[in-house]
C-alpha cells in the first residue's frame, strides 16, 4: 500500500505517522490493510507527507461508507517538527509514569512495613510493575533494537531484496 510505502521510507513507526497527522494509529492499520480512507484522512496523509492529495489516491481507492476522521494536523508544523513533538510527549509520559512508579511503591511500602514487616510482598509488586517501567522506557527514547520504523523498513526492503 502506498501510505505503508512512504511511511517506511522516512522511516516512521505507524504511532510516529499517527502522531504527525493526527490520525489514530488504529486508522493507520486500517489503512495500510486496505480500508478505503475518506477524503479528510487523505488531506491529513498528505499534509503529513507533504505530498498532493492526488498522490496518495490510488486507482482502488474510494471514499464511500467510510466514516470521515478530523483533520487535526497544525498548519504552520513540518513533519520533522511534529515527529520531533512525538517524541517528546512519549519521553513526558515515561517520566509521569515514572514519577507514579516511584509514588506508588513509596505508599505501599511503608502500608508492607506497617502491617507486615516480616513479609515484602511490596518486591513483588516493585519487580513487575519496574519491568514495564524499563521498558517503556526503552520505547520511548527508541532504545527497542527491533520492532521499531527502522527495523520495519529493514525487513520490507529485505523481502523486496531492493531500497524502498
Amino acid at each position: 500500500m502506498l501510505i505503508q510505502k512512504l511511511r517506511l521510507q522516512r522511516g516512521w513507526s505507524q504511532e510516529q505517522l499517527a502522531e504527525i497527522s493526527g490520525l489514530s494509529t488504529r486508522t493507520i492499520q486500517r489503512l495500510e490493510r486496505g480500508a478505503a480512507p475518506s477524503l479528510e484522512t487523505l488531506k491529513a496523509l498528505g499534509a503529513a507527507f507533504e505530498v498532493d492529495l492526488s498522490t496518495l489516491r490510488e486507482p482502488d481507492m474510494t471514499t464511500a461508507n467510510i466514516t470521515a476522521a478530523p483533520m487535526t494536523t497544525q498548519p504552520g508544523v513540518s513533519a520533522d517538527e511534529a515527529l520531533a513533538l512525538a517524541r517528546v510527549r512519549r519521553i513526558k509520559g515515561f517520566y509521569l509514569h515514572l514519577v507514579q512508579y516511584a509514588g506508588v511503591i513509596t505508599v505501599l511500602t511503608v502500608m508492607n512495613l506497617a502491617t507486615s514487616p516480616r513479609y515484602l510482598w511490596v518486591i513483588w509488586v516493585a519487580a513487575a510493575w519496574g519491568l514495564g517501567l524499563a521498558l517503556h522506557g526503552l520505547k520511548a527514547f527508541d532504545r527497542l533494537p527491533f520492532l521499531n520504523a527502522e527495523w520495519e523498513r529493514t525487513q520490507v526492503e529485505k523481502q523486496l531484496g531492493r531500497k524502498l
